[in-house]
């Protein structure tokens, strides 16, 4: 079907057929190419809805007071040591966390796929991993932390070595010439957005931002917990944004969704859990007020088993077990279902209501 405008003697005819060819030849991967970037007509609308929302959620570092942090910091009294090498862990570790993730974003993902809709919430996503790095230095230069020692916490920290080292792994394997009409190669992207956004974003995470806002819940560094919770909120919608981009890839290439990949991407995530549950042993050596290891510990089993029932896969707790929450007060800060909308209470009015409306029902 044609369309024809007529402006004085020059007619230009629209082909309305290969219009809609071209937006049916969009992909996650292997789709139409074009070295234009039209968003129009949008073939995953979800993911523009979702850009709208991350959006409309900006912030900047320099929005959050920091001057009771300081005095807390400063005060030989008022924090632990505990207290002390929590935030130290937490600097360290994400420090490097955080631009592993957005070079894996532009790098890896953004690269391989080809609609353009998919680039643009790709492209929002690293934008907020710049962010909350500026947001660590922002901390580190209030407190008066020395750069060098965060420096020397990613790089000597074992535990923190081991769990960069993990994603940095998954990441390296999708940095050369692919061809995407392979399966073997959908696979490997298939994984790569999977550990990620569900092992990585998801669950490794979740021990430092729980222990941060508990911090935050008893009255302690309360600029440092507002920008962890900031993050938080963005966070929530990186995982959704990789959760959908896996199962739109795999809707797309069923053929790679076998009995043995599934299995597989479980025993990442185990592994994943494992590497966490260390670092948690690390961030927490002793018993602290208000802190316990093993709530902790048990905390990411049970985040681990909602991602994976998120993507469609079995979760990892025993048959008939129960998956159970051991820190219901966090639950309040940072429950899985409640992402979306824990962050009613903001200090700062950057979002907009119509945008926060599309996903305040959605749960992750």
């Amino acid at each position: 079907m044609q369309k024809t405008y007529t402006l004085g003697q020059r007619t230009f005819v629209l082909d309305r057929d290969k219009a809609e060819a071209a937006l049916a030849a969009k992909r996650v991967v292997g789709g139409r190419e074009t070295l234009s970037f039209n968003l129009l007509p949008l073939r995953y609308g979800w993911a523009y809805e979702l850009y709208r929302t991350m959006k409309a959620n900006h912030w900047e570092p320099e929005d959050i007071q920091m001057a009771k942090d300081i005095e807390q910091w400063r005060s030989d009294t008022q924090l632990s040591e505990i207290d002390r090498w929590i935030v130290r862990m937490g600097i360290g570790y994400f420090s490097a966390a955080e631009g592993i993730v957005g070079d894996n974003v532009i790098h890896v993902v953004r690269e391989l796929v080809t609609a353009s809709e998919l680039k643009l919430v790709l492209g929002r996503h690293a934008h907020e991993e710049n962010i909350h790095a500026d947001s660590l230095l922002y901390m580190i230069a209030s407190l008066g932390i020395d750069p060098h020692e965060c420096e020397a916490m990613f790089d000597d920290i074992p535990t923190i070595v081991a769990k960069n080292s993990f994603v940095s792994s998954v990441s390296r394997g999708l940095r050369r010439d692919l061809d995407m009409r392979d399966p073997e190669s959908v696979a490997l992207l298939a994984r790569n957005i999977f550990v990620f956004g569900q092992c990585m974003e998801g669950t490794q995470f979740y021990g430092l931002f729980g222990m941060i806002l508990s911090l935050y819940r008893q009255g302690k560094l309360p600029g440092i917990g507002t920008m962890f919770r900031y993050t938080l909120r963005d966070e929530s919608n990186h995982i959704e944004l990789f959760r959908r981009l896996l199962l739109e890839l795999v809707a797309e290439n069923p053929e790679i969704w076998t009995a043995s990949f599934r299995e597989e991407l479980r025993e990442l995530m185990r592994h994943a859990v494992r590497l966490e549950q260390d670092f948690i042993s690390d961030c927490l050596p002793v018993q602290a007020v208000g802190l316990s290891r093993e709530d902790f510990t048990r905390y990411i089993d049970f985040i681990a088993d909602r991602r994976l029932e998120g993507v469609g896969l079995a979760p990892l707790r025993e048959p008939g077990k129960p998956s159970e929450n051991p820190l219901p007060w966090l639950a309040e800060l940072m429950d899985v279902r409640k992402e979306q909308n824990f962050f009613e209470g903001r200090v700062t009015e950057y979002a907009k209501t119509s945008a926060l409306a599309a996903v305040a029902d959605e749960e992750l």
